[in-house]
């Protein structure tokens, strides 16, 4: 588009010389210089992810963790967390990749406790607590900030 707009500029001015007499030109006040060409759009404000996503991400990868060790030290509400995070799949306004990511997230909280503990240790109750807490202050901070 460039190229054509230089082509389309520069014949015209060879061209007009030739048109009006060299007398004529020699009069003529200097043309002005083309204007910028604009700057390429911004992607649309659904492609780039929101500024929560790493938090939401966070939480996701917890409530993994807490769905197997929660059912492993004999809580048995590890299906709450599964529902929970079903929920936030299932949540208006989150396409595909987004899913994805959080349910990648999910499957490695829960991964990675799944291949680290077979038993419940006084570690497990810990780590429980210090996810069930970090969890509530992740989503206390994401609804005061950005509502809901």
């Amino acid at each position: 588009m460039r190229l054509a707009v230089a082509v389309a500029v520069g014949a015209a001015v060879l061209l007009a010389p030739l048109e009006r007499g060299f007398a004529a030109e020699a009069a003529r006040p200097a043309a002005k210089p083309a204007a910028p060409a604009p700057t390429p759009a911004s992607p649309p404000p659904a492609a780039r992810p929101p500024p929560y996503e790493p938090q939401l991400l966070r939480i996701a990868e917890m409530m993994g963790a807490l769905a197997f060790l929660r059912e492993l030290c004999g809580h048995g509400d590890g299906a709450d967390f599964r529902g929970k995070m079903a929920a936030l799949l299932a949540a208006d306004g989150l396409d595909a990749q987004r899913r994805d990511l959080l349910a990648g997230a999910y499957n490695r909280g829960f991964q990675d406790y799944a291949t680290s503990y077979r038993v419940c240790t006084p570690a497990a109750h810990a780590i429980i607590e210090r996810y069930l807490a970090e969890t509530a202050r992740l989503a206390a901070d994401l609804a005061s900030r950005y509502g809901g």
